[in-house]
C-alpha cells in the first residue's frame, strides 16, 4: 500500500485528487494538508511514500518545501502554472500535473509511481546480513526468516515463494537476486524456478531432488552443477 499525502490550499483540487485515488487500488490517503507547514508536521509523525503537492501556496511554496526535506518522499507536483515545470523536474519529481487534471493524465503519473516502486522493491526489498536470517516484505509486514528453516524458494515471475518448515511466504523479488546473496554452500539452484536448501534434500536423481515428499525438477542446464554440488 502506497501511503499518500495531499497538500493543496484549494479544496476543489483536493477533492479531485481524492476522487481519482478512490478509483484505484494500492494507494491510501494518510493526510490532507492546506499548506506546507502542516505537511512538514505530518512527515515528522507518519511514513509517507507519495506527496501530491501544489506549488503556489501561501507561506511556503511547494518547491521551497521540497528543498527543506533531507529525504523527501516521491513527489507529484500539481499546479495551474507551467512556469515551474523545469524546476520541479530538477527536484526529481515523479511527475508534474497541470490543473485542471484529467483522469487519464493522472493515471499516467500513477503508472510512473508504480514503476518506480517496483524498481525499488526489486533492488532493495530484502536485507541479508551476516546473521543466519533474512527479512522479507509481505503485505504490510516485514518478516524474519531463518535460513536454516528454508526448504526451497520458488520463482513466480516477479515474486518468489519461500517455503519453510512451518509456512510459505510470498514476496516481490527475483530468484536470481537471492541466488547471488545466499551462500552456495547452503543453497543450490536446481532449476530456473527453484533454489533449494542443500541440507533439506533427502534424495536426488539425475532428474529430480526430493525434500521428503516433495519432488522438484532439475533443469537440464543445471544438472551437472547440481550433482557436483550434492556429491561435494
Amino acid at each position: 500500500m502506497i501511503k499518500c499525502m495531499l497538500v493543496d490550499d484549494e479544496p476543489l483540487a483536493m477533492e479531485v485528487i481524492t476522487a481519482y485515488l478512490g478509483k484505484i487500488t494500492g494507494f491510501e490517503i494518510v493526510a490532507k494538508c492546506k499548506n506546507a507547514l502542516e505537511a512538514f508536521e505530518i512527515l515528522q509523525k507518519e511514513t509517507i511514500d507519495l506527496i501530491f503537492l501544489d506549488i503556489n501556496m501561501p507561506q511556503l511554496s511547494g518547491i521551497e518545501f521540497v528543498k527543506t526535506l533531507k529525504n523527501p518522499p516521491k513527489i507529484i507536483f500539481t499546479t495551474a502554472y507551467r512556469d515551474y515545470a523545469l524546476e520541479g523536474y530538477e527536484l526529481n519529481a515523479v511527475d508534474y500535473l497541470l490543473k485542471p487534471i484529467s483522469f487519464g493524465r493522472f493515471m499516467k503519473a500513477i503508472d510512473k509511481v508504480q514503476r518506480k516502486v517496483e524498481e525499488q522493491n526489486i533492488n532493495e526489498p530484502i536485507n541479508i546480513s551476516a546473521e543466519p536470517f533474512l527479512y522479507v516484505k509481505m503485505d504490510k509486514r516485514v518478516l524474519k526468516i531463518y535460513l536454516d528453516d528454508i526448504r526451497y524458494i520458488e520463482s513466480q515471475k516477479d515474486y518468489v515463494k519461500i517455503v519453510t518448515i512451518e509456512k510459505e511466504v510470498i514476496t516481490k523479488q527475483k530468484i536470481s537476486y537471492l541466488e547471488e546473496r545466499l551462500s552456495s554452500g547452503q543453497f543450490v539452484r536446481v532449476h530456473r524456478s527453484y533454489l533449494v536448501a542443500i541440507n533439506k534434500i533427502t534424495a536426488f536423481s539425475s532428474t529430480n531432488v526430493e525434500i521428503n515428499e516433495i519432488e522438484l525438477p532439475i533443469g537440464r542446464s543445471y544438472k551437472q552443477f547440481v550433482i557436483d554440488a550434492l556429491n561435494y
